[in-house]
């Protein structure tokens, strides 16, 4: 009789997870942005979330949950009940870098959330000032080679994304350079316009209007592919430079763990038709966001992408010495 009576409860449970899910979505539901409010990330979800809320029917409410580099916000997703109504958006600094840069961390990227969609990426830049002697990355790397310790990288914060790729950029051209870490990336960009800094790595889309504006030049990207429309005549890395370098500030969306699979794939779809919109993606494209195959983006291969960028970063992190208490 016992068994019999846990058989009943488990069937019913199941059955009430099936209801709930083929009633999803019945009400509003929040992203949760562990960022303050106004920042890249922060935009990038208000946009895609009202794309998406046109499709599944439903106000999505973003929440800014912001402090110790996103991973306050992250912990509190992790904990939130997995109905379907609570998601984290995903950026590869708390959920990428996360593990290595902090030695104690309230949740696990990997283990702790179901992967939903992945974001358009946002590729880098390398910039210098408008005086600077370097005109290219190879004469950078030449000059840090010749003279190590000597050149020096600003960045948004130690551990932030310009850090890290910067670290990277080092790793992979073999030199040794000094990090400058700001409260933020734009103070960063203002001692780099003065001739404070020598380089520095800011995302393709708000450096976008400092290059064009005359401020900074442009040396490289970190996109396999050029950019001609936004960065006319500048080459990517990986093109002679350093071969098969690639990096980009990358989001997404995920839910808690145990959040049911109907509800993935729902929210999944929903943001696949929101895709369809080819004035928003182009308007996207124009800002230097790079749109990715559909196959990358699909919670299988945004999970995949999750593991692979915690054991990259891992490596970086470690080698480059990089740590946030």
């Amino acid at each position: 009789m016992k068994f019999a009576k846990t058989v009943g409860v488990i069937a019913l449970l199941a059955a009430s997870q099936i209801a709930q899910a083929q009633a999803w979505p019945s009400k509003s539901m929040t992203w949760i942005v562990p960022f303050a409010a106004g920042g890249p990330t922060d935009a990038m979800a208000r946009d895609i979330a009202d794309k998406v809320s046109k499709q599944i029917g439903q106000t999505v409410i973003v929440e800014n949950a912001a402090g110790a580099g996103g991973t306050i916000g992250a912990a509190k997703a992790a904990k939130a009940s997995p109905d379907g109504y609570t998601f984290l958006v995903g950026h590869m600094g708390y959920m990428g870098a996360g593990p290595a840069l902090y030695k104690k961390l309230a949740y696990d990227p990997v283990k702790d959330f179901e992967a939903v969609f992945r974001f358009p990426d946002t590729p880098l830049v390398l910039l210098v000032g408008k005086n600077s002697l370097y005109k290219n990355a190879g004469e950078l790397i030449a000059a840090a080679k010749a003279q190590p310790g000597k050149v020096n990288f600003g960045n948004a914060g130690v551990g932030s994304t310009s850090h890290l790729i910067a670290a990277l950029f080092e790793a992979k051209a073999g030199i040794d350079v000094t990090p400058v870490s700001y409260k933020g990336a734009a103070p960063a960009i203002n001692d780099l316009i003065g001739g404070q800094v020598d380089a520095m790595f800011d995302q393709s889309n708000t450096a976008l209007p400092q290059v064009q504006g005359g401020r900074l030049n442009a040396i490289a990207l970190t996109s396999l592919a050029p950019m001609p429309q936004q960065y006319p005549g500048v080459a990517p890395l990986a093109e002679k430079v350093l071969p098969g370098f690639e990096a980009a500030t990358w989001y997404g969306l995920y839910a808690p763990k145990g959040t049911p699979k109907d509800i993935v794939q729902k929210m999944h779809q929903a943001y696949v038709k929101a895709l369809a919109d080819k004035t928003w993606t182009s308007r996207m494209a124009n800002q230097g966001i790079q749109l990715l195959p559909e196959a990358q983006y699909t919670p299988e291969a945004f999970a995949k992408h999750t593991a692979s960028e915690v054991e990259r970063w891992r490596k970086v992190v470690a080698d480059a010495k990089i740590q946030i208490d």
